[in-house]
Order: C-alpha cells, then sequence, then structure tokens
C-alpha cells in the first residue's frame, strides 16, 4: 500500500482487510461495506465508521461503474488512521465536479469522498497500469483518540 511510514506501534497494531472484485458486480459493493465495518468494530467510534462505510461504497461503485475491468480493495486500520485504497485497471484519473440539479443523485461520490475524508488522492501504481483511489480518515477509537 502507498501512504507515509508507519511507526512500530501502528505496525504492532495494524487490522487489514482485502477483496478483488469482479467487472460490473455491484452486489460486491454490500460485502465489501460489511467487511469495512467488521474490520472497525469495536475499535471505531460509530460515526468515523459510517463515514468509511460511505466513502467506501462510493470509490468502490465508481470503480465498478466506470472502468472495463474489477478492482482490488483494501483497507487498513493502523493506531492512528484507517486507509482505503481502490485499484482499477482503467487510466482515467477521476474528478470530482458540481453536478446540475438534472444529474439526479450521479456525480457526487467523489465530492463527498473530498468533503469527508481527512485526506484522499488518485496515483498510478508501478505495475499493472490503472490507478489507485484512496482515502484516510483519522482513527477515532471508542472512547476518544487512540
Amino acid at each position: 500500500m502507498d501512504g507515509d511510514a508507519v511507526g512500530a506501534a501502528d505496525v504492532a497494531d495494524t487490522r487489514e482487510m482485502s477483496r478483488s472484485l469482479r467487472r460490473a458486480d455491484l452486489k460486491a459493493v454490500g460485502e465489501v461495506r460489511r467487511a469495512l465495518r467488521e474490520l472497525m468494530r469495536h475499535r471505531c467510534r460509530a460515526d468515523t465508521a459510517e463515514v468509511a462505510e460511505l466513502l467506501i461504497t462510493e470509490i468502490v461503485t465508481n470503480a465498478l461503474v466506470h472502468t472495463e475491468r474489477g478492482a482490488e480493495v483494501s483497507a487498513s486500520l493502523a493506531e492512528t488512521r484507517l486507509r482505503v485504497e481502490v485499484r482499477d485497471y482503467a487510466t482515467r484519473r477521476p474528478r470530482p465536479y458540481v453536478p446540475t440539479a438534472d444529474d439526479g443523485t450521479h456525480g457526487r461520490g467523489l465530492l463527498l469522498v473530498q468533503a469527508l475524508a481527512d485526506a484522499w488522492g488518485v496515483d498510478a501504481p508501478a505495475r499493472g497500469g490503472g490507478k489507485v483511489v484512496w482515502f484516510e480518515l483519522a482513527a477515532t477509537f471508542e472512547g476518544g483518540p487512540a
């Protein structure tokens, strides 16, 4: 996974999950959301988990709807942060845009990610093509920050 170096305490207490998703398998979005919820269960405050579930839903759905191949999803929960990455195999970079009134609910996913994540971005992986869309949230644990 890309990202900042983590300290020894983060490495010792990191929990991870990953899933491979088939092209256009929108039923898998709910399974990914449940897996993330389980990863965060008993560790993160409910409001943090709800935001994480919303954001993973948005970027996984984008990857499955707007690309021709499946996606690889991974999440790591360390002592101080949650990082979620969704790799797809399209080279086109996503860009948030302000939808018009007649767009209905379409086009708001990356705006939500931009507004709610502590950090987010798009990286090109070294091998295999495509890109990785990622976001991070501060890991606010039950009872306050860790």
